[in-house]
């Protein structure tokens, strides 16, 4: 009996609870939060609506559910650090310079950061290459245009012998002699022209050297020709003996015959392009000659008496 007034009792006060009492406000909605993947982590911005999560449920209050999923997700990525998607969003690494490296393996060759100076060093070598091949073909076409020389004649102006000392004072014949050379050149090259040079013309009476002289150097335009005239002086040239017609000269100067050879290399340098591409030519002039007292003024024709080497 004292049990069952005890349980009415209690269901009568619960009325009277819920009648006396205020009406209570609306249940609070109940959310459930689930635990992102790691595959989510990265498209979940931190301010996403915490819906439809299957599979872990967490009962928590609207008020402070944005900001338990923002340490959920914080929380996850610190405790997964195996999750390189995870890390990205955290803490952004700086690109190491294995970049190019990986790119290889990405992509093709010109393909990723690196592709701008790929085709840099891509070009600059095709170009060096394309430059060479085309250098080496004019290089290759100029040898076959080499300049031509021709010795005409040879005129001895003057000739005389006296006695005298040399430069020490040992007395001796001195010679004295004026002659003029004359030679055409030729360039027949058709794409380039050449700068002229040449060593000193010199006569010789075996090693004897008897008269020299310097040729005006000069630039030839391709496909053209020009002569050239040369004086070839000696002046008390002292010869100790060489000459063995001494007695002669002296006396008879129709009579005398010394026989000479003249000498000199003519060089030629064409400038193909610019100085990055030239072409050098030499031309080994060798010329005999008689020096004849009765033709002095008169010209020597040597067009059949040079060796061109």
């Amino acid at each position: 009996m004292a049990m069952a007034m005890h349980t009415k009792s209690d269901s009568e006060v619960t009325s009277m609870d819920q009648g006396l009492s205020p009406p209570r406000s609306p249940r609070r909605p109940v959310y459930f939060v689930q635990s992102p993947s790691n595959h989510d982590v990265e498209k979940m911005s931190y301010g996403s609506s915490p819906m439809g999560s299957p599979h872990h449920y967490y009962h928590c209050s609207p008020i402070h559910h944005s900001r338990e999923s923002s340490t959920s997700r914080f929380s996850a990525s610190l405790k997964n650090p195996r999750n390189p998607s995870a890390w990205k969003k955290i803490q952004k690494e700086p690109q190491s310079d294995d970049d190019c490296d990986d790119d290889d393996h990405e992509g093709g060759l010109f393909e990723g950061p690196c592709r701008k100076v790929r085709l840099y060093f891509f070009f600059v070598f095709l170009f060096l290459m394309l430059f060479t091949i085309f250098s080496l073909i004019l290089w290759g076409a100029s040898k076959s245009y080499e300049p031509k020389v021709f010795v005409k004649n040879l005129v001895f102006e003057n000739f005389n012998i006296q006695a005298g000392n040399d430069h020490s004072g040992v007395p001796t014949d001195m010679l004295s002699l004026n002659s003029t050379v004359k030679l055409l050149y030729r360039n027949p090259a058709t794409f380039f022209g050449v700068h002229v040079t040449a060593t000193p013309f010199e006569l010789h009476y075996y090693r004897l050297r008897l008269a020299s002289g310097e040729m005006k150097k000069f630039y030839q335009p391709r496909k053209s020709q020009r002569a050239s005239v040369t004086v070839v002086l000696g002046h008390q040239v002292p010869l100790y003996g060489g000459i063995s017609a001494i007695p002669s000269v002296r006396d008879h100067h129709a009579k005398v015959a010394i026989p000479m050879n003249l000498t000199f290399v003519m060089r030629s340098r064409a400038y193909i392009l610019g100085r990055l591409v030239k072409s050098k030519f030499y031309t080994r002039v060798r010329c005999s000659v008689t020096l004849r007292g009765s033709k002095l003024g008169k010209p020597h024709n040597l067009t059949h008496s040079c060796v061109y080497h």
